[in-house]
């Protein structure tokens, strides 16, 4: 089975007229432009979900230091997760499948279902060596 990474699109944050086009944006998705810019890895977890220790795990199997922000102990994580459900396009307002969402170079990569699919199709170290989280 063969996966297909370039259908889904990575983008940057500011491709969707965050930052700096004079587009006013809600706070959470201000935040998560932020965050997601602070690491060449960035996963936005809560602590007690098994999906976000699974993909925190084969992060740091890999050699990999992400940024971790658990959502369920900061401050802001209600508005940062609302406005991830609305980048990853799921409905509701808390969507199950929402968590962990990672960010690989400032890009949005996804959920664990487009992580894991990465992985399996070797798509995903590329991503890591080009944004400097792997060297080898």
């Amino acid at each position: 089975m063969q996966y297909q990474t370039e259908s889904w699109g990575s983008y940057k944050m500011s491709s969707l007229g965050f930052g700096g086009l004079g587009m006013v944006a809600d706070t959470g998705l201000l935040r998560i432009e932020s965050l997601a810019s602070e690491s060449a890895v960035v996963i936005f977890s809560v602590s007690t979900c098994c999906m976000c220790h699974a993909v925190k795990g084969l992060f740091r199997g890999m050699g990999v230091s992400p940024a971790v922000h658990e959502l369920d102990l900061h401050p802001y994580g209600g508005d940062i997760q609302r406005a991830l459900i609305r980048l990853l396009g799921c409905s509701g307002s808390s969507s199950p499948g929402s968590l962990p969402v990672v960010f690989i170079g400032g890009k949005l990569v996804g959920a664990m279902d487009r992580v894991m699919a990465s992985h399996i199709n070797g798509s995903l170290v590329p991503l890591l060596k080009d944004a400097g989280a792997l060297w080898l």
